[in-house]
């Protein structure tokens, strides 16, 4: 696989939908090369690694860069189609996912689940119900509370667009073997507690300002 993937970029195809090198004479996959981004082994202490290991872990990381982009360009041409920027679309996938599942969605809910303030979800809601993608009613229990639901309209386009698009990843899982899938699962939560912000002083910088 690796010979392959280096044959291909040495012949100027395209790897992963990107062109294979930059017009600096950089290849894209050698950005997730830990040799040429720590040569000197300040971050990464490969000492003892098979070589081979080190190639086999840098084309993972490169696959995982290949799809982080696919998912970049899925959200541009979403937020394009639908004329709505990334929260807005994140808020809307929320109130489909409440609706599907019988639930009532709140102004409340929709902040804590986009982690914005109260007065951000506000304008952020005006502006859906501006664009006709939502509708506020009444809540039926709590009078405290407004009941928010995606318009059938947005609902459908959606649905037929953006998230079936979306939805092509459960094929690529069912591909997987059941111990395959269980290997994958494993691996990005251990990669994602590996690089959750903790208590760096430079990660509450921004907390601070």
């Amino acid at each position: 696989m690796q010979c392959m993937r280096e044959e291909t970029a040495a012949a100027g195809v395209p790897v992963g939908g990107r062109s294979a090198q930059t017009p600096d004479g950089l290849a894209d996959a050698d950005v997730y090369d830990v040799e040429y981004s720590d040569p000197e082994q300040v971050l990464v202490d490969r000492e003892g690694m098979p070589p081979a290991d080190v190639r086999q872990i840098t084309e993972l990381m490169s696959s995982l860069g290949e799809l982080r982009e696919a998912e970049e360009q899925l959200s541009e041409a979403s937020r394009r189609y639908m004329r709505l920027n990334d929260t807005d679309m994140r808020a809307l996938h929320y109130l489909i996912v409440c609706a599907h599942r019988g639930i009532l969605a709140t102004p409340g809910g929709i902040a804590h689940h986009l982690r914005i303030s109260s007065a951000s979800t506000t304008k952020l809601l005006d502006r859906l119900e501006r664009g006709g993608h939502i509708v506020r009613a009444p809540h039926p229990t709590d009078r405290r509370a407004l009941a928010i639901s995606i318009t059938p309209q947005t609902h459908q386009a959606a649905m037929e667009t953006v998230g079936r698009q979306q939805a092509k990843r459960f094929y690529a899982a069912a591909r997987l073997t059941s111990a395959e899938r269980e290997v994958v699962i494993r691996f990005l939560r251990d990669m994602a507690r590996e690089i959750a912000p903790g208590d760096e002083a430079w990660t509450q910088q921004h907390a601070k300002d």
